[in-house]
């Protein structure tokens, strides 16, 4: 890590500020002070920032260009580089003389320009609007914002998500090099992918799609693999709610092209659902077979959140697969798994809106095998999710049941239970009611 440059910074605390009565300078208004006052005297146009002020103090940058360290000594009062802390490369003399070019032959005005305008252009080459630490906090929001999904609310997530990405793009606007560029690029990728997965939930899996499109654009500009996985997962999530399984496989098919992480698991998981649900069920069993090998631990950093396929998720998703399948008690094999292993997950880890989803499953199998009892149990959890989580997906899983409980219009219990459910859809605004006890545990009635 290089040592940082005391002298440079000690020479700009020095220095009063222009705009706040004693206070020292910042190193936004040292750089506008130096852009300006290379506009006065040389009438090019300088887009020093506060960032590349930033690495000069910590050693990042060691010479700049001569006309920053000439602007420099001046709003600095310095009389030379070396009391800024400037340090010349090996082989560069310690003071540049002033040389006299040969004649120019009328040609000397053109030739001037040329040099102020590489001076200028100077700036593309070794300054960059974005500091060292500047992705690295945009990527830490971005893990913040998905491990907190789970167990906040959506609306202020979407408004983060939607701050990342634009402050993404403010940065790829400016200036910074190919590899800030990339890094940039996969932040706004991840931000818009957040933004895709919120919209499913939140009943909107077309504008999810519209989102997608742009965040694969994003990764092919990153050139990054884990979020082309994870954004063809997030794809396939929004086809899938529109009840487009063909199209839902193909996105989770053409993301294991890429998928290296967790993200293989989910799409190779998603994979088999899909084709269950379009009628390929020779093909889901496959799939099936195929995604239950795919090792659970990541073998790469993960975000967290939707991003992320733990074990429990995958037995939901494998529940899933099996209810498609018509094997009622398979769903219930991995149904009962997957649940018992999030609630053993610390409530910081606990992936909430899954758990939620399995549950649903669970309700569904004892449906289809035709233990009413069972099914209302299973569901009781559910009618207690409080109104900012219930999401678009938990509520069109809750008609599903609603229209499975159909047989049982004779049963009392089952009566009040489509009543429960009506009002968790539509009358959200009112507390759960539940089922007196003697009520969930006695035999039908006819």
């Amino acid at each position: 890590m290089p040592a940082a440059n005391d002298l440079l910074r000690s020479a700009r605390e020095r220095t009063p500020s222009r705009r706040a009565p004693g206070e020292y300078m910042s190193r936004v208004e040292l750089a506008e002070a130096v852009c300006a006052w290379l506009w006065e005297t040389t009438e090019v146009r300088y887009e020093l920032d506060g960032h590349y002020i930033a690495k000069l103090e910590r050693g990042a940058v060691r010479w700049p260009g001569a006309a920053y360290r000439s602007g420099l000594r001046y709003v600095l009062n310095a009389a030379s580089d070396q009391e800024l802390g400037f340090l010349p490369p090996p082989g560069t003399p310690a003071s540049e003389l002033e040389l006299t070019p040969p004649s120019t032959l009328g040609f000397d005005e053109e030739v001037g320009s040329a040099g102020d305008e590489s001076i200028a252009l100077l700036t593309f080459a070794e300054e960059s609007n974005v500091g060292e630490l500047t992705v690295e906090q945009l990527h830490a929001d971005i893990e913040r914002i998905s491990q907190l999904y789970l167990r906040s609310a959506t609306k202020p997530l979407f408004e983060r998500s939607r701050a990342v990405r634009d402050r993404a793009f403010v940065l790829l606007a400016g200036r910074q090099s190919p590899k800030q560029s990339r890094d940039l690029y996969a932040a706004a990728g991840w931000a818009i992918t957040l933004l895709a997965w919120m919209s499913v939930d939140l009943g909107r899996p077309e504008v999810a799609e519209s989102h997608a499109r742009t965040a694969w654009a994003c990764a092919e500009a990153a050139d990054h693999n884990e979020l082309r996985g994870w954004i063809r997962a997030t794809q396939h999530t929004a086809a899938f709610w529109q009840d487009e399984f063909v199209r839902a496989a193909d996105h989770a098919e053409d993301g294991l092209r890429y998928a290296k992480g967790t993200s293989r698991r989910f799409l190779a998981s998603a994979l088999a659902v899909d084709l269950a649900r379009s009628g390929r069920l020779s093909e889901a069993r496959k799939a099936l077979i195929v995604a239950q090998e795919i090792p659970s631990m990541p073998s790469i950093p993960e975000l967290g959140g939707p991003l992320l396929c733990t074990p429990e998720r995958a037995e939901g998703l494998w529940a899933n697969a099996q209810l498609a399948l018509g094997d009622a008690h398979e769903t219930l094999v991995h149904a009962d798994r997957s649940v018992a292993r999030f609630e053993a997950r610390p409530h910081a880890l606990r992936n909430s809106g899954s758990e939620r989803m399995v549950r649903l499953q669970q309700v569904q199998a004892y449906l289809t095998l035709g233990e009413l009892d069972a099914a209302i149990v299973a569901l009781e959890p559910i009618f207690d999710t409080a109104l900012e989580y219930r999401v678009r997906p938990l509520i069109h899983r809750m008609g599903e049941i609603a229209v499975m409980t159909a047989p049982y219009t004779g049963v009392a219990r089952a009566r009040q239970l489509r009543e429960r459910i009506r009002e968790f859809v539509y009358r959200p605004d009112l507390p759960g009611r539940r089922l007196p006890a003697s009520q969930t545990l006695i035999a039908k009635e006819s």
